[in-house]
Formats: C-alpha cells, structure tokens, sequence
C-alpha cells in the first residue's frame, strides 16, 4: 500500500511488486486481491501500440486508483506515519556520532527537493548508516534519496556559496538537530 501512495502515478506488475518490496508472490497476489476489493488500486492489462491487447501476454499492471473516495484521508495518514518513522529514524542516526544539522525533506513531506534527508557532521559508522536508510526504505516503501556532509565540508561549500547547498537549505524541510555555527546559504 505504501508504494502504492507514494507512487501514485506509477503501474506495476506483480513480479516486479515482488521485487519492490522483498516478498513472496503469494503475499503480494493476497494484498493486490485486497486493494483491488476495496477499490485503492485498479487494474489493466498490457496493450501492443495499437492499444491492441497483446495475444499470450498477460501482464496486468495496478496503480493507485484516484478516484478512490478515502485516498486522501488515506494519504494523510501515511504522512503521519512517516512523521513517526521520521522520530525513531533521528534517534538511531544521532547515535551514529557527532551530528550537527539534521534534516527530513523532500518525500518525507510529499514535496520535491534536492534530498530527502540531509546531515552534516561526523559519523562513525557510514555502513550503518546505509543500513538505517535501508531499514527506513524497506518500512516506509520509499526511497530515501540522503546526503551527509563532514562540518569542514559544509563550511566549504558554504564559503564557495555551493547552488546543491543552497538549494537543500532553502528546501521546505523539517529540522530534527541544528548546531550550526554559521548561517545558511542565502
């Protein structure tokens, strides 16, 4: 379902939903059948280019059906559940070292931005770093597009009036830490 709402343009077949989200093809055809019951999602078959179904090729694509009449509220709930995921996903990065900024943007708040989440200051561990960021994708059914910086090469980019660093500060953005010394980039 999450991949569903977080993509809502996007089709999808089932071997490659399988792929998607690491599950049995079984699970997958269940919860396929269950969203196509309620209506969340819709379901087509592959066409050749003369809008032609295709002879012995059965490929059904589903996609977010959006005239579903609770995708909304729906939508708004997973936001929310990010916003929780985004909590714990601060609490275990912090524990990785020395973090100055800390900010969730761009999917985490259904905007476009150049990241989703970005980080200066020193980590100790980058491989568990990528763990935590693979857990957090596997649980929200996203990708998380991340930049960390080291505090002297922030300072740098900073100085240099960096357009990628400007650009991820003035991204709407929710800020988890902040210890900077110096201003953003205007």
């Amino acid at each position: 379902m999450n991949l569903f709402l977080n993509n809502p343009s996007e089709a999808y077949y089932i071997r490659e939903l399988t792929r998607l989200i690491d599950t049995q093809i079984n699970a997958v055809r269940r919860e396929i059948d269950n969203l196509l019951k309620v209506g969340l999602i819709t379901e087509t078959e592959e066409k050749d280019d003369n809008g032609q179904k295709r002879p012995g090729l059965k490929r059904k694509y589903y996609q977010t059906n959006h005239a579903f009449p609770l995708l909304s509220e729906i939508q708004s709930l997973m936001g929310k559940s990010h916003f929780l995921m985004e909590r714990r996903l601060d609490k275990d990065i912090l524990a990785l070292g020395d973090i100055t900024y800390l900010a969730f943007m761009g999917t985490f708040l259904n905007q476009k931005a150049p990241v989703d989440l970005f980080i200066i200051g020193e980590i100790n561990d980058k491989d568990e770093l990528r763990r935590l960021v693979g857990r957090a994708e596997a649980n929200l059914g996203f990708d998380i597009n991340y930049t960390c910086l080291s505090v002297s090469e922030y300072n740098y980019r900073q100085d240099i009036a960096d357009r990628f660093l400007a650009s991820v500060l003035n991204a709407q953005q929710h800020v988890a830490v902040d210890k900077r010394t110096k201003q953003p980039v205007a």
